[in-house]
């Protein structure tokens, strides 16, 4: 694979003459809805070559999904389970009595059933829309509620056919810290004896002391010594409530695997990726309206639409464009393509990693899957 970025004139047709390869490859791999509508700067995949499995490093790769309709999740998984190990859904919520909320899964559940991935069980601390350090510490100070949990949750995982659990807990009280980690020693214990494996979902930190309630309690190198493997989220530096910046800037997302790999093993490590990106409306305003989630693919689509030059910024190595709107109000998006994946992909090669874990399924990226399964050989379970 190579990849070309577009110049004032080319076209598709031009793109296949000096690469040898036939435009109907070019429009597949890279989802173009409108081959005729390049945008200037857009980075499309070009498909050279056919490689094989030899010299690729093996990794394992994890997708997180909310299920929705029965037909959304089975094309989800039917387009993405040769890509990935685990499908982790998302989400089943934790109760301050010790039991955990239904979830229609099912659907989900068949669809991954009849593919060569997996699926995880995620356990979270969720409550009306926000994660609940309220009812974490209800769970972990209290061992009957907390023995009922892992009961209900060994259980739900007999019966619907689950062989993985990804415990996130987030924003939880710093003095929980401890209790915590006890918590994961309980029910990491507990689903061992199953034959099953279990993983944790960090806040991307890039020391043992950082501060904030989103931070104190994950201990990176107690959850490195307790669980199977852990989910790193190096992502959500630009957020849909911050200000307009790339969100999973190299620099940021590099800084916290050169401290994750102090205190976890690599070979536990799976790195953070977003299937999306934002449409920050400015001038930004703290506490003002939230920037729009897009996908990679309807990013590009509306640059099109807009006729905006897609620009690259080489440090935090990911793509950006402005426009204005019918209402003539200057909006910037930041997004993926190709080249931010691919220095994503070389991060993994470079720090050793167990693998990447992409949050969410549901946002086209046709060119994520492409690279990811023609760089590495992803491991089955």
């Amino acid at each position: 694979m190579q990849i070309a970025v577009i110049h004032p004139g080319d076209t598709v047709f031009m793109l296949a003459e000096k690469y040898g390869v036939k435009m109907e490859r070019i429009i597949s791999v890279n989802g173009l809805s409108q081959p005729e509508r390049l945008v200037v700067g857009q980075a499309l995949l070009i498909p050279t070559t056919t490689e094989t499995q030899t010299g690729k490093r093996i990794i394992v790769a994890n997708a997180y999904l909310q299920p929705s309709t029965p037909e959304r999740d089975a094309a989800i998984v039917r387009a993405t389970a040769n890509a990935l190990t685990y499908f982790s859904l998302f989400q089943y919520r934790a109760l301050r009595t010790g039991e955990i909320s239904a979830l229609k899964d099912q659907p989900a559940l068949q669809a991954i059933s009849n593919t060569n991935a997996r699926a995880m069980m995620v356990l979270a601390n969720f409550e009306e829309g926000n994660f609940s350090p309220e009812i974490a510490h209800a769970i972990f100070t209290n061992q009957a509620v907390k023995e009922r949990l892992i009961n209900n949750v060994v259980t739900t995982m007999r019966s619907k056919g689950y062989r993985a659990l990804n415990v996130d807990f987030e924003n939880l009280f710093p003095a929980d810290r401890e209790l915590y980690n006890q918590f994961l020693r309980d029910i990491t214990a507990r689903i061992h004896r199953e034959g099953w494996k279990v993983s944790t979902a960090l806040a991307p930190k890039t020391s043992a002391t950082q501060k904030g309630s989103w931070y104190e309690a994950h201990d990176y190198k107690a959850h490195g010594e307790i669980v199977d493997f852990v989910i790193i989220m190096t992502y959500e530096w630009g957020w849909s409530g911050g200000p307009p910046m790339a969100v999973a800037p190299i620099p940021q997302v590099r800084a916290v695997l050169d401290y994750a790999v102090t205190e976890i093993p690599r070979y536990k490590i799976m790195m953070g990726a977003p299937l999306y990106g934002y449409d920050w409306t400015l001038p930004f305003v703290k506490g003002g309206p939230f920037a729009q989630t897009l996908s990679p693919q309807a990013a590009i689509d509306q640059a099109a639409r807009v006729n905006a030059r897609i620009e690259y910024d080489p440090v935090a190595q990911a793509p950006y464009y402005r426009y204005y709107d019918q209402q003539g109000r200057e909006h910037i998006v930041w997004f993926e393509d190709a080249r931010s994946m691919q220095a994503k992909f070389d991060l993994i090669r470079q720090y050793r990693l167990d693998g990447i874990s992409y949050w969410v399924l549901g946002n086209p990226f046709p060119q994520n899957w492409v690279m990811l399964v023609n760089q590495f050989t992803i491991r089955k379970v």
